[in-house]
């Protein structure tokens, strides 16, 4: 892989845009419907979801916490879906740092029984990944938050692991618990219809510096008490019915090739529920094609010459059947 090209010398701090956001969800929490304890370590603790309601509106405003406070996050209507006319939409103006440097779930934190994927921007201060090598990009600021998709909260160990890894005291460290199963949960994992574009173009090889804006959306799935199916029906919501557009530097000839690469659909594991695909590998996530996690229609503007091109499709049949529709 080519050197990136990226210019990072003006990046913000994700965490410190985001410290405000937090501010207001914790001002706010008994009318999101969230449950805030301070740990015996002292961090901070939310649950959007285990012991409370939580909701769809907890959702959009953990989801632009996630995003570093570089992402406007909406719920609208969208009839696209008959039977699904509730859609998520996702803008940032600087979807690499958004999405990539913050929002990609991909800090494991693990100890015993207990497993998550951190989230957000408090992975930037810890720049443990090999992708904040190549983003050129290390946080600097004096509070931190991670976004859990988990059902409990974090073992004092992993609080101890990030409190070491961020460089901060656990009392200057958040974190926010959104389990699968929770509407919460659902809205932020939707919510990263641009972020696994963006991460999908990385894997591409793309020219992460040529990538200028990007704009996604994706429809809202009905929780599952099952997690199994809860956790198909928020990847489906994207593979099937995410549509994201995206704004590029370079030639036509590059973008149009990104706009046929992009899609879930140029994967061969494309075609059944994800809860199906995931059965049929024994639940083992490095089994599955990382090329099918991408949205089920792509635009790809090329803005030196105007041209637009286009990938994919959405999939309303292939939605409805891991939605649960009953005709």
């Amino acid at each position: 892989m080519s050197e990136s090209k990226l210019d990072t010398s003006h990046w913000p701090s994700v965490n410190a845009l985001t410290a405000p956001l937090v501010a207001s969800l914790l001002a706010n929490a008994k009318s999101l419907r969230l449950a805030v304890e301070r740990h015996a370590s002292g961090a901070i603790i939310i649950d959007a979801g285990i012991k409370v309601p939580g909701g769809l509106e907890a959702g959009r405003l953990i989801t632009e916490i996630c995003m570093g406070g570089l992402g406007r996050v909406a719920l609208h209507s969208n009839p696209v879906f008959p039977h699904w006319p509730w859609q998520l939409s996702v803008h940032s103006c600087n979807p690499v740092l958004a999405c990539l440097g913050s929002q990609y779930a991909g800090w494991s934190l693990a100890h015993e029984k207990f497993f998550s994927l951190g989230s957000g921007p408090g992975r930037a201060l810890a720049g443990r990944e090999e992708l904040y090598k190549e983003l050129n990009y290390r946080d600097e600021a004096d509070s931190a938050v991670l976004v859990l998709e988990s059902d409990k909260a974090p073992p004092p160990e992993v609080i101890a692991k990030v409190a070491r890894d961020t460089g901060l005291a656990a009392d200057k460290l958040t974190f926010i618990l959104t389990p699968t199963r929770s509407l919460a949960g659902a809205v932020q994992i939707v919510g990263r219809v641009l972020e696994v574009a963006m991460h999908k173009i990385h894997a591409l090889h793309f020219p992460l510096e040529n990538v200028v804006d990007g704009i996604a959306g994706a429809p809202l799935p009905p929780p599952s008490p099952d997690f199994l199916v809860g956790m198909g029906r928020t990847n489906d919501a994207i593979l099937f019915g995410g549509h994201a557009h995206v704004f590029v530097t370079g030639s036509d000839e590059d973008a149009q090739k990104l706009a046929q690469d992009l899609p879930s659909s140029a994967s061969r594991d494309y075609g059944r529920p994800f809860a199906e695909v995931f059965k049929s590998v024994n639940m083992d996530f490095y089994k599955i094609d990382p090329m099918l996690f991408s949205p089920a229609a792509v635009t790809v503007t090329a803005v030196e010459s105007g041209h637009s091109f286009t990938g994919g499709k959405l999939n309303a049949e292939l939605l409805d059947q891991s939605f649960g529709y009953k005709s």
